[in-house]
């Protein structure tokens, strides 16, 4: 009994010490998309809050590939010390599960959830000096084009948003895909893509530099960061697609550490001037700690199992 006393406050000891000394050196955060995607400038202004929070570096290191899994799967595999994180998406920690037959990590058992982080959604984007002037143009104008259009996606969330346009707006459009959503940008701003799909932050920086205009956005309703974009749904009735930003560590991550980084993750997201700073990126801070991030995948990853189904999409 003085033995099992004496481990237990070994343990108590090591942990108290553990949460107090985390971190003593850098810790990475690892996009699995590219830089100037909307993952990496989230990841950016996070970083830099627990940076100033835990005074060590955050420090992005992007790993693009197979739609997020080749990041997710690195950090699934990484030494559970909490110096090697993911900040991820819907796409690798929900939608994959149903958009690849097999994959190289396990969204629930490989991770231990920290915090979500916030929301965004997407807008249908083409050059600002085509001569269509609406979503409703637009859509004839495809019907009125089948297998001559193309759109490119470099996300679960772009791509599943293509297929549903497709699907319920009966069009015939060319998919191609992309490691992140930055390069589908640069193919419509050269004429080698028709349209694409654009998370809000991007979009929104787009739209005011003239290159591209916007069509329509995914959520249900307009969103107040741009009114006058109508949304796809007052077209195609019942189409919504939601995105979301969150922050995950391998599983045995230990809970001390854990609860570090979400208590301070879910502090910073919610001072004014990050809210602003998330504003301008298209992203609606919408905070999780690890027990509800734990239930959100899970229900996200029936979600979009329903959104795949919905938009014809074979696993791969």
């Amino acid at each position: 009994m003085k033995k099992w006393i004496a481990v237990m406050a070994g343990v108590l000891f090591s942990s108290g010490n553990l949460a107090q000394s985390y971190p003593a050196k850098p810790v990475k955060l690892v996009v699995p998309f590219p830089a100037g995607s909307a993952t990496d400038q989230v990841a950016r202004l996070v970083g830099q809050q627990l940076q100033e929070e835990l005074k060590q570096p955050f420090v992005v290191e992007n790993k693009p590939g197979a739609s997020g899994a080749i990041g997710a799967s690195d950090v699934a595999k990484a030494a559970p010390d909490g110096y090697t994180l993911l900040v991820t998406t819907n796409t690798p920690q929900a939608a994959n599960v149903s958009l690849f037959k097999k994959l190289s990590y396990d969204p629930v058992k490989d991770f231990a959830p920290v915090a979500r982080i916030g929301t965004t959604s997407f807008m249908l984007m083409l050059k600002s000096d085509s001569p269509i002037r609406n979503f409703k143009e637009f859509l004839a104008d495809a019907r009125a084009k089948p297998g001559k259009l193309s759109s490119g996606h470099g996300s679960a969330g772009s791509r599943v948003s293509l297929a549903m346009l497709n699907s319920m707006g009966k069009l015939d459009v060319l998919e191609v895909p992309y490691q992140g959503i930055p390069q589908t940008v640069t193919d419509v701003l050269g004429g080698t893509l028709s349209f694409t799909f654009v998370d809000l932050g991007n979009a929104l920086a787009q739209q005011k530099g003239g290159k591209l205009k916007g069509l329509a956005v995914t959520s249900a309703t307009r969103t107040p960061l741009a009114p006058d974009v109508p949304a796809i749904a007052e077209e195609l009735k019942g189409y919504e697609l939601i995105a979301w930003f969150a922050l995950v560590a391998p599983a045995g991550t230990p809970r001390e550490i854990v609860n570090l980084l979400s208590e301070n993750t879910q502090k910073a997201v919610r001072k004014k001037e990050i809210l602003d700073k998330f504003a301008v990126i298209g992203t609606d801070v919408a905070p999780m700690n690890p027990e509800q991030l734990g239930k959100f995948i899970l229900s996200e990853i029936a979600h979009w199992a329903r959104l795949v189904k919905l938009a014809g999409i074979q696993p791969e």
